[in-house]
C-alpha cells in the first residue's frame, strides 16, 4: 500500500493534477490497483459542469496512466529524481461505461502488458461501485530529462 507521500515520490505531479490518491495493491512488472477519491472541491467541476458535474473523460485517462506510472516507475526502480520522466504516449480502445461524479470513489487496475524500446503499455479498467466506468490500453514512454 502506497499513500499520497509515496505516491509523490513515483509520479511528478503536483496539485492540482496528482489524481491518485492511494495505491491499494502493488505487484512489480505485473499490475497496480489504485483509487482516486472524486469530490466535489476539484476545481474541474466549475466548468464541466457547472449543473451536473461530470468527472471528464480525459481526466480519467489521465488517472489511469498515472497508475500506469506508478507501476512502471517501480518496476524501473527509478523515480523522477533520478532524472527519469514516464510520458503518456497514447491510447488505444478507449471506452467510456458510466459517468462518474462526485462523491464517487474511482477504482483503477492496471496490468502491464509489454515493454518494447521504452514504451510500456498496459490494459486498464476504472470502476466505480464494482462497475466499469471506463476501459483502455495505456501507453507511457520512460525517457531521461
Amino acid at each position: 500500500m502506497m499513500d499520497v507521500n509515496e505516491i509523490r515520490k513515483y509520479l511528478p505531479h503536483r496539485y492540482p493534477f496528482l489524481l491518485i490518491d492511494r495505491v491499494t495493491h502493488l505487484a512489480i512488472g505485473e499490475s497496480v490497483t489504485a483509487y482516486k477519491n472524486i469530490t466535489i472541491n476539484e476545481g474541474i467541476f466549475e466548468g464541466h459542469f457547472p449543473h451536473h458535474p461530470v468527472f471528464p473523460g480525459v481526466m480519467i485517462l489521465e488517472a489511469m496512466a498515472q497508475a500506469c506510472g506508478v507501476l512502471g516507475f517501480k518496476t524501473m526502480d527509478k523515480t523522477p529524481d533520478d532524472g527519469s520522466i514516464y510520458l503518456y504516449a497514447g491510447a488505444d480502445k478507449v471506452r467510456f461505461k458510466r459517468q462518474v461524479v462526485p462523491g464517487d470513489q474511482m477504482v483503477i487496475d492496471a496490468k502491464f502488458v509489454s515493454e518494447k524500446r521504452g514504451i510500456w503499455k498496459f490494459e486498464c479498467v476504472a470502476k466505480v461501485d464494482g462497475n466499469v466506468a471506463a476501459q483502455a490500453t495505456i501507453m507511457c514512454a520512460d525517457r531521461t530529462v
